[in-house]
C-alpha cells in the first residue's frame, strides 16, 4: 500500500464498533467455512496494528473470533517493502477483523494530519492467480458489478513474472473504509466458493525472490555497491557459472528462497545473458546487513562447490 500510514485518514475516535455487512450470499455453510484474506501493511503500520507487547492484535482477535497473523519484520510481499497481514476465521469473524485493522490505520493517521474529511483510500489484497478469474467474471462482469454495488474501485495487478513460482497477484480496493468493506465483502465470499483458495492458507508467507537484477548501478555494473534506499543495508554482487544457477534456483524456486529465508538476506539473479563484465557468470546479487550477506554467500557457494566436486568424481 503505497506509504499505507499516510493513505488512511479517519475520525479521531478509536475504531468504529460497526459490523460489516454480511455476505450476499449468507448460507449457513459459507458462513461457518473457515476461510481467510491477506492484504499489505507497511513496516511501520504493522507496529500500530500489533500493539504493545500484541495488545491490540489480541484485542482484534477477542472482539472478532478471527485469527490474525503477520509475517516477519522483513518478509515482504515480493517487489514491495510491505508485510503481509492474514486473517482467518468464518466470513463474517474475517470481515470484522478486517475492518478493526483498517479502522486502525485510518484513525492513526487521523492522530497525525487531523483532516475532516475521510478520503479515498487504498488497501491491497493478495489473491492466488488461480482465483481471479473469479472475481473478474465472464468479460469482467463480476468485477464490474462488484464496483457498482460497493461503490469502491476495484484494480487487479497483471502477473509478475519477476520472482520464480510467485503465484499470487495484488488487487487494489479504492474508497472510503465502508467502501472498502463492501468491496472485500463480495471478494472474499466470491473467493470463499473457490474450493481452490482455501490450499493457499497453508503457506501465506513464504515466497520466491527476484530473478531479474534490477538494482544494478546505472550501466548495470556489477561489484559492491552501496543500495541508497536502505541505509543499514549492503548489497553484494557475485558471479555464479551459467551451468550453476539452476542448482542455486532449485526447483520452483525453492532453494534460493530457502537460503533468503535462513540467512535473511535478499538475492536477485541477472536475466539469462546478463553476465558480470568478461565473464560467462551471471550476477548474483545479495542485499542486507552484512551478517546476512556472508550467510548467504556461504551457502550459495557451498551448493556451487559441491556441484564442481560432483562433477569431479
Amino acid at each position: 500500500m503505497e506509504s499505507t500510514e499516510s493513505s488512511y485518514v479517519s475520525s479521531p475516535e478509536a475504531p468504529r464498533k460497526r459490523s460489516p455487512p454480511p455476505p450476499k450470499s449468507p448460507t449457513s455453510d459459507s458462513m461457518e467455512k473457515p476461510t481467510y484474506i491477506r492484504f499489505l501493511v507497511s513496516n511501520a503500520a504493522a507496529g500500530s496494528v500489533i500493539g504493545k507487547g500484541g495488545s491490540t492484535i489480541t484485542d482484534f482477535q477477542s472482539q472478532s473470533g478471527a485469527r490474525i497473523q503477520l509475517s516477519r519484520n522483513q518478509e515482504f510481499f515480493p517487489g514491495t517493502t510491505d508485510r503481509i497481514i492474514m486473517i482467518s476465521g468464518a466470513i463474517n469473524e474475517t470481515l470484522k477483523a478486517v475492518d478493526l485493522v483498517l479502522a486502525k490505520l485510518l484513525s492513526e493517521i487521523h492522530a497525525e494530519e487531523g483532516d475532516d474529511v475521510e478520503p479515498r483510500t487504498k488497501v491491497r489484497l493478495i489473491v492466488p492467480n488461480s482465483s481471479c478469474g473469479g472475481i473478474i467474471g465472464k468479460a469482467g462482469s463480476t468485477i464490474k458489478s462488484f464496483i457498482e454495488e460497493s461503490q469502491a474501485g476495484i484494480k487487479i495487478s497483471p502477473q509478475d513474472n519477476n520472482y520464480y513460482g510467485l503465484n499470487d497477484r495484488l488487487v487494489t480496493v479504492t474508497g472510503t473504509l465502508d467502501e472498502q468493506m463492501r468491496a472485500i465483502d463480495l471478494i472474499l465470499s466470491k473467493l470463499a466458493e473457490d474450493p481452490h483458495y482455501s490450499q493457499s492458507m497453508n503457506a501465506p508467507f513464504s515466497y520466491p525472490v527476484a530473478h531479474n537484477s534490477m538494482n544494478y548501478g546505472p550501466n548495470g555494473a556489477g561489484g559492491k555497491f552501496q543500495n541508497n534506499k536502505e541505509d543499514r543495508s549492503n548489497s553484494v554482487t557475485i558471479g555464479v557459472a551459467d551451468g550453476h544457477i539452476g542448482l542455486v534456483v532449485g526447483r520452483g524456486g525453492r532453494t534460493i528462497m530457502e537460503i533468503s529465508q535462513v540467512s535473511g538476506a535478499r538475492i536477485k539473479i541477472s536475466d539469462r545473458g546478463d553476465f558480470m563484465s568478461g565473464t560467462s557468470d551471471r550476477k548474483v546479487t545479495i542485499t542486507g546487513s552484512q551478517r546476512a550477506i556472508r550467510a548467504a554467500e556461504s551457502m550459495i557457494m557451498q551448493k556451487v562447490a559441491y556441484a564442481s566436486e560432483r562433477v569431479m568424481d
